[in-house]
């Protein structure tokens, strides 16, 4: 309103002004009554017309005159003074942190930094690293095959051992037929992208490691996360899925969870998962890493913990690296799920194929878990054990399952701050190894890594510790964390 009073009251005076000026000028009675007239009936006009070209002006830059082109000196001095952004940022304390170097093999008793430690930082659940017939299958197939395949598996990297080795995990775990990729970590990230796209929905656990976390990122798929083996959580994020989008029907839709969680040591109830999984019509994607040769009675994983038919998963994953001590990954299913694998998984497709000699280990791992299940029994024994030793330590608690091969301590009392949670539990770990010779450390996670778990000491147990191994560490841990934490 201010504006146009203002506008009106401008354009009076400008009127006013010429009038007088023609007046005076022309003194012509015709001329005055025509400007007269034209006052009185185009004021309009001239306003909307004035504030049109105000508003044209207002609306652009301001005039810059061209600068003059810069001579050859000016060029050369801005150059040298300009610093370009750095490749990587800068290291702080703790990504220049370097762990304890191995030299020996890990196994339950290794050699760090000259010195004989208790080992709990290698994933060696059956203590097959090191074990004669691994050993004998190894060098026997690099007589005969050398170390590498120099190629994809599509493109002349397939050798007989890695055909064997698929069909003997299949006929393991009572599944059609398997694939093998190169490397464990890549088997999940390569998997989800091969089956779930863009516009498709996953739900996951919050807690699963970082090669999932890739995975689900690869896929560009809408994903949802739900509360850490939280089943109430899981049934609420479904529920709200499938009444709140009308298309869920018509969507590719899957559930992503870990048989034993690395973030936690937590078990997955795949009992209760499987009834919401048939309820609301989702798929299940199962990562079976640290489940293999672990849980059941013969090492067959969480479908044999819990007693459902491998069938009802539509995707099994797992890392070779862990129980049965050699490296890769597999997944296993259905034909149409392997074969569609072959064409479209990345991991499988430009990855130079496993080189044999760790598939025949493979082959050699599984033989012994099926003939000594008493491996299995030593495990189960060693964890209970381990528990034992660890209940009531001072500042900490066990996260984990009682059954899973991983005993996550984390902090009873987080400080708020995952940092300085994490430095608190790495002067446990350094204690710990420099006072008594047991090697165990904080769980690390990398930049990328988006996991939002409390962070621990991770423990592998082993069917190859002795009991007395399982005592020491308990007796150090509870002494030390009593040290650095005080008796909360």
């Amino acid at each position: 309103m201010e504006v146009s009073t203002m506008m009106s009251s401008t354009v009076q005076n400008l009127m006013n002004v010429t009038f007088d000026w023609l007046n005076s000028t022309l003194d012509v009675p015709s001329v005055r009554a025509v400007v007269f007239g034209f006052n009185i009936r185009g004021h309009l006009f001239i306003e909307v017309f004035l504030l049109v070209v105000i508003l044209f002006l207002l609306s652009q830059k301001s005039y810059k005159p061209p600068k003059r082109p810069l001579t050859n000196k000016e060029i050369d001095e801005l150059c040298d003074e300009w610093v370009p952004e750095p490749l990587i940022p800068s290291l702080n304390k703790e990504l220049l942190y370097e762990p304890p170097a191995l030299e020996s093999a890990a196994e339950p008793h290794t050699i760090v930094n000259g010195k004989e430690v208790v080992n709990f930082t290698s994933a060696n659940y059956l203590g097959l690293i090191g074990h004669k017939k691994l050993l004998e299958s190894c060098t026997a197939s690099l007589d005969k095959y050398g170390v590498g395949s120099c190629g994809p598996r599509g493109f002349y990297g397939t050798i007989d051992v890695h055909l064997d080795c698929e069909a003997r995990i299949a006929k393991f775990l009572g599944t059609p037929e398997s694939i093998l990729y190169s490397y464990g970590l890549s088997t999940m990230f390569s998997a989800i992208p091969a089956f779930s796209k863009k516009g498709d929905i996953i739900v996951a656990d919050e807690g699963v490691h970082w090669g999932i976390q890739n995975g689900l990122y690869l896929s560009r798929s809408t994903v949802v996360y739900f509360k850490h083996n939280d089943i109430n959580s899981l049934r609420q994020t479904l529920e709200k899925i499938t009444t709140e989008n009308k298309r869920v029907k018509k969507l590719r839709r899957y559930i992503v969870i870990e048989a034993v969680y690395q973030n936690s040591g937590q078990i997955a109830p795949l009992d209760e998962i499987i009834k919401l999984k048939e309820k609301y019509r989702f798929r299940i994607l199962l990562d079976e890493s640290n489940s293999i040769g672990v849980l059941g009675s013969s090492g067959r994983g969480l479908t044999e913990h819990y007693g459902v038919p491998i069938e009802k998963i539509d995707l099994v994953t797992a890392d070779m690296g862990r129980a049965l001590a050699t490296e890769g990954g597999f997944c296993t299913g259905s034909t149409r799920v392997i074969d569609h694998q072959r064409l479209s998984s990345s991991g499988y497709v430009f990855s130079a194929s496993l080189p044999p000699y760790l598939a025949s280990a493979a082959i050699s791992a599984l033989d012994i878990l099926e003939k000594d299940p008493k491996l299995i029994k030593k495990l189960k024994n060693n964890i209970a054990v381990l528990w034992k030793g660890l209940s009531g330590i001072s500042g900490l608690t066990i996260a984990g399952s009682q059954e899973s091969p991983i005993v996550y301590l984390k902090l009873k009392k987080s400080t708020g701050s995952m940092q300085e949670d994490r430095r608190l539990l790495e002067a446990i770990a350094e204690r710990v190894l420099k006072e008594d010779s047991v090697f165990v450390v904080a769980s690390k996670r990398s930049t990328l890594d988006k996991c939002r778990l409390p962070v621990g000491i991770r423990l592998y147990v082993s069917a190859g510790h002795s009991e007395s191994d399982l005592r020491k560490a308990s007796e150090s841990l509870k002494r030390v964390a009593k040290q650095v934490l005080g008796g909360s």
